[in-house]
């Protein structure tokens, strides 16, 4: 069985070694999304890229779900791992993916019911419309297979087994390459190639995680009624905050991809080769989140307080110096990235403005993941929604709309880029907080049991 191994040693070191080890597996989906794109691109309709731009909108909300249970499912068995009660940590494990099973089969049908009001609402018209509807329809009944990969991927997180959380999705990274190519060009399917692909990415993703915590770990118990049900509070206390604080991240893009929608088909084009290039270039920043939240959760589970503040420096710390050295490698390849997608215009000006000014935004962003990440870990959830639908209305809206009258399509991103910036800041100022009290706690603590030692001691020598 495997033991709590974040108690000790370089904080800096497990946060870096957790975040890189995962952001490789994310590298290798992304990848394969971006490698999508170009294929799609190669194809000379700049509707099919519009259409995975509208899609990847929608499917954004039904993954929120996905990595809001994986969230707490990392949380619970990390707190138990911590603690020393790995019997516990399984149960809590196996609770959490029944969850997860349940709830991502349901909400993909009530979607497909109502897929092209969804993306209408969106800003999806005519042909774009059509290719969505056509993506949408093939991946949606498979996202049961995704949301047991997350949580899977986050049980071996919280085990510390990073490397095999990044086996999963690298697994997954591989058929898709693998099948990318084959399906799209050599079967001449074309965008619905690029879907079956996909999907058999997410079978792939559901089953090696669920062989690697069963087969490594022995970290799923078996499955019991009652044990679900008694499970339950725990479950929706952490996961239900959790699920509406990433549904805020789809909404605010939803926001943005409907206000550049008024900018024509080139202009949502582009935002969605920036949707893949993101995540491309900012896996670690991504990351950090299910990176840092073991480190923090074992921590809390065994009282370690000056730990659990001292991860949450060193994740600030870490994405600093990442966020630099990314921006700039964007900016110095800025042009070949946009030649890639034989982009113009305003295409290629608003793959331009992103891959400047704006790549170096991302530090709050990763700022947010970082404290967010400590507040699920520290049983306060809702401050993680508060923050995140903050950022993605308030921190959003106003200041999209303001950009785009400015400054039309380019002004949107910036809007979004802007906006951040406050609630990042009301995010740290809040963890900085939370961490201090918890150090407060763990010094009067020491003390008491210091002054409790001498008076025996004393007692004992009178």
């Amino acid at each position: 069985m495997t033991q709590a191994i974040f108690l000790q040693g370089s904080l800096m070191r497990h946060v870096s070694v957790m975040s890189f080890t995962a952001s490789v597996g994310i590298v290798a989906i992304f990848a394969v999304d971006f490698v999508d794109m170009v294929f799609i691109s190669m194809l000379g309709q700049a509707e099919l890229a519009a259409a995975i731009g509208y899609t990847g909108t929608l499917l954004f909300f039904t993954n929120a779900i996905n990595i809001g249970l994986s969230i707490a499912a990392g949380s619970l068995v990390a707190r138990a791992l911590g603690a020393g009660d790995q019997a516990r940590a399984r149960e809590l494990a196996t609770s959490v993916a029944l969850f997860s099973l349940l709830i991502s089969i349901l909400v993909p049908i009530l979607v497909l019911f109502q897929l092209s009001e969804l993306f209408q609402m969106l800003g999806a018209e005519g042909e774009t419309l059509k290719f969505a509807m056509r993506y949408g329809s093939i991946i949606l009944p498979f996202m049961a297979f995704m949301g047991i990969g997350m949580t899977s991927m986050a049980v071996l997180r919280a085990h510390g087994d990073a490397k095999a959380s990044m086996y999963v999705t690298l697994a997954g990274g591989v058929v898709n390459a693998a099948l990318d190519p084959l399906l799209i060009f050599g079967l001449g399917l074309g965008l619905d190639g690029a879907a079956y692909a996909s999907v058999a990415a997410r079978i792939t993703m559901g089953l090696s995680g669920l062989w690697y915590v069963i087969r490594t770990h022995d970290g799923f118990a078996r499955p019991s009624f009652r044990v679900l049900l008694r499970d339950a509070g725990a479950v929706i206390s952490i996961g239900v905050p959790a699920v509406m604080t990433n549904l805020a991240t789809p909404f605010g893009t939803a926001i943005v991809t409907r206000e550049m929608a008024k900018f024509g088909t080139d202009a949502v084009a582009a935002m969605a080769v920036i949707g893949r290039l993101t995540p491309l270039a900012f896996a670690v920043v991504l990351a950090l989140s299910g990176a840092i939240g073991p480190i923090v959760g074992q921590n809390f589970g065994a009282q370690k307080y000056e730990r659990v503040r001292g991860a949450f420096v060193a994740g600030l710390q870490f994405v600093g110096v990442y966020v630099l050295v990314a921006a700039a490698l964007l900016f110095v390849f800025r042009g070949p990235i946009s030649e890639l997608f034989d982009a113009t215009g305003e295409m290629q000006r608003l793959i331009f403005l992103f891959c400047g000014p704006l790549a170096l935004f991302q530090f709050f962003n990763g700022a947010i993941f970082v404290c967010n990440a400590g507040f699920n870990n520290l049983g306060h959830p809702l401050y993680s929604t508060g923050i995140n639908w903050g950022r993605h209305t308030l921190g959003t809206w106003p200041f999209v709309l303001v950009g785009a009258s400015l400054a039309g399509a380019g002004g949107v991103l910036i809007g979004q880029a802007v906006g951040g910036v406050f609630f990042a800041l009301v995010a740290v100022i809040f963890a900085w907080r939370l961490t201090g009290q918890l150090q407060s706690k763990s010094i009067e603590a020491e003390f008491e049991d210091e002054h409790r030692l001498h008076k025996v001691s004393f007692q004992r020598n009178w």
